[in-house]
C-alpha cells in the first residue's frame, strides 16, 4: 500500500522578494504554486497511490478570487477519475478562507471537522486516518491530545497541522510533544505547518514533508512531498520533488580575482552549478559575493552598476532559466583594516566609530529606530509580510547594513580616481 503526504501548498500565493528586471520569468514565478500542485496530482496518479494526505495550508488565507477554489476542485477531480481518495485538515491559513465554506468538492475529498478529531476507516486497505482541522487562524490548543487511540488491527495515520514544540520562523500553533503523539499508538504522523522537510521521529514515523514550492529565499533546495510505502511490517517514506522554481543561495568568493570581469566569470560558473543541481527547473538565485581580493575596489564601490552587469550576463548566458532575485556584496580589500582603524586620520576615526556602533547593540537599535523606521513603514506590505519579509529594525539586518557600509566606504576612500569615478567603460 502506498500513499502521498503533502502540506503547505499555499496555492496561488506570491513568491516573495522577486525583483523585476528585463528577462525575468515573472509569469512562470506567478504560476509556480499551481504547477507544483499539478505535479503532486500527476505524481499521485503515476505512482497509483491509494490516497493523498494534505496536512493543512492548502490555501493562503482568504482567496483574492474564486478561481483558486475552482482550480483545486478540478485537480481533485483528476484524482477522483484515478480512484484516489483525499484527506485534508485545514491549517492556520485555510481557516481564514471564507470561500471554502461554499466550495463544492468531489466525493473523493474528505475534510476533517474543526470541532473534534474524527476518524475515517478504509476497510479495503486496512487503514484508519485520524484528523482535526483548525477552526481559526491561531490555535493554541494541543489538538493531538484529543485524537482517538489507534484502531486495533489497522494501519493508523494521524493527520495534523502543528508546530510541535516550536520551530524557527514558524508561529506556535496547535503545539504538542512527541510523547503525546506516541501515546496515540499510530504508525505514521503526517504533519504540516513547517516548511522545511524533517523526519522528526522514526518510531513512530513523525514527518514534515515541507512545502511543495519554495516561496522566498529562505526556502532553498528541493521542495515536494512524501511517498510512503507500507508492506504490513515496515513504513518507508521517500521524498519526491514537486517544485518548478527552485531557490538557491549561491556564494562567490573574489579571492585572487583582479577585477569585476573575472568576478562575473566566477558568478556564471557558480550559477551553472546550481542550475545543474536544479535538474532543469527555473532557478531563483540569492547571490552573495564575498571574500577579499583586488576585485573589491571594482565591485563594492559601484553596487548598482555591478548588479546590472550580473543580471545582464545571467540573462544572456542562461536565457531566462536563472533569475538573480537579490545580490548581496560583502567583499573586503586586502588592506589591513585593523591597522587602518588605528590611524590618526579621518579614515581611522570613521572605522573606529563604525566598529564601536557595530559592537553596541543598544546604539545600533537606536540608530535603526531613528533612521530606518520611516523607510520600514513605506515598504509595500508584501515585502514586510511573512517568513521572508524585510525587517529593517532586526538586529541581523542592521549588522549587515553596517558591514556593507563599512566595506563600501573603505573601497571608495582607498580607491584611486578611476575606481571612484565608476569603473570600466
Amino acid at each position: 500500500m502506498k500513499f502521498l503526504h503533502c502540506a503547505d501548498l499555499h496555492v496561488d500565493s506570491p513568491l516573495r522578494g522577486l525583483e523585476r528586471y528585463e528577462g525575468a520569468p515573472v509569469d512562470e514565478a506567478r504560476a509556480a504554486t499551481r504547477r507544483a500542485f499539478e505535479n503532486m496530482v500527476s505524481l499521485a496518479l503515476s505512482e497509483r497511490v491509494a490516497f493523498v494526505l494534505i496536512a493543512g495550508d492548502l490555501y493562503d488565507d482568504d482567496w483574492p478570487d474564486f478561481n483558486t477554489g475552482l482550480f483545486f476542485a478540478r485537480q481533485m477531480g483528476r484524482l477522483a477519475e484515478g480512484g484516489i481518495r483525499v484527506f485534508v485538515v485545514k491549517g492556520n491559513h485555510d481557516a481564514s478562507s471564507r470561500i471554502t465554506r461554499s466550495l463544492r468538492l468531489p466525493a473523493n475529498v474528505h475534510v476533517f471537522d474543526d470541532r473534534a478529531a474524527g476518524t475515517v476507516v478504509l476497510d479495503d486497505l486496512g487503514v484508519a486516518v485520524h484528523g482535526r482541522s483548525f477552526a481559526t487562524g491561531a490555535v493554541s490548543e494541543d489538538l493531538a491530545a484529543g485524537y482517538p487511540q489507534a484502531v486495533p488491527g489497522l494501519f493508523n495515520i494521524g493527520l495534523l497541522h502543528t508546530s510541535l514544540t516550536g520551530r524557527p520562523g514558524h508561529a506556535s500553533y496547535a503545539p504538542t510533544t512527541l510523547d503525546v503523539l506516541r501515546a496515540r499508538g499510530y504508525h505514521y504522523w503526517a504533519l504540516g505547518h513547517v516548511h522545511a522537510r524533517e523526519f522528526v521521529c522514526t518510531d513512530p514515523w513523525v514527518v514534515y514533508p515541507g512545502n511543495a514550492q519554495g516561496r522566498h529565499a529562505r526556502e532553498t533546495g528541493p521542495k515536494g512531498c512524501m511517498l510512503v510505502d507500507w508492506d504490513g511490517v515496515r513504513v518507508e517514506p521517500r521524498f519526491a520533488a514537486l517544485d518548478v522554481l527552485r531557490w538557491s543561495l549561491v556564494s562567490v568568493d573574489i579571492g585572487g580575482l583582479a577585477d569585476a570581469d573575472a568576478v562575473l566569470v566566477r558568478v556564471s560558473a557558480a550559477i551553472q552549478d546550481a542550475l545543474d543541481a536544479a535538474d532543469g527547473r527555473l532557478l531563483a538565485v540569492r547571490l552573495q559575493v564575498g571574500g577579499a581580493g583586488p576585485a573589491h575596489r571594482d565591485v563594492a564601490g559601484r553596487h548598482e552598476q555591478f548588479a546590472g552587469e550580473v543580471r545582464a550576463q545571467v540573462n544572456e548566458r542562461f536565457g531566462g532559466r536563472a533569475w538573480v532575485e537579490k545580490l548581496h556584496v560583502a567583499t573586503a580589500s586586502e588592506l589591513d583594516l585593523d591597522a587602518l582603524a588605528r590611524r590618526d586620520d579621518p579614515l581611522g576615526m570613521l572605522l573606529r566609530s563604525l566598529d564601536a556602533l557595530a559592537a553596541d547593540e543598544a546604539a545600533r537599535a537606536a540608530l535603526g529606530a531613528r533612521a530606518l523606521s520611516e523607510l520600514q513603514a513605506k515598504l509595500p506590505a508584501e515585502l514586510r509580510a511573512g517568513d521572508g519579509g524585510i525587517d529593517l529594525a532586526a538586529p541581523q539586518t542592521l549588522s549587515a547594513l553596517l558591514e556593507e557600509t563599512r566595506a563600501e566606504l573603505v573601497a571608495r576612500i582607498t580607491a584611486g580616481p578611476a575606481a571612484r569615478g565608476g569603473g570600466r567603460a
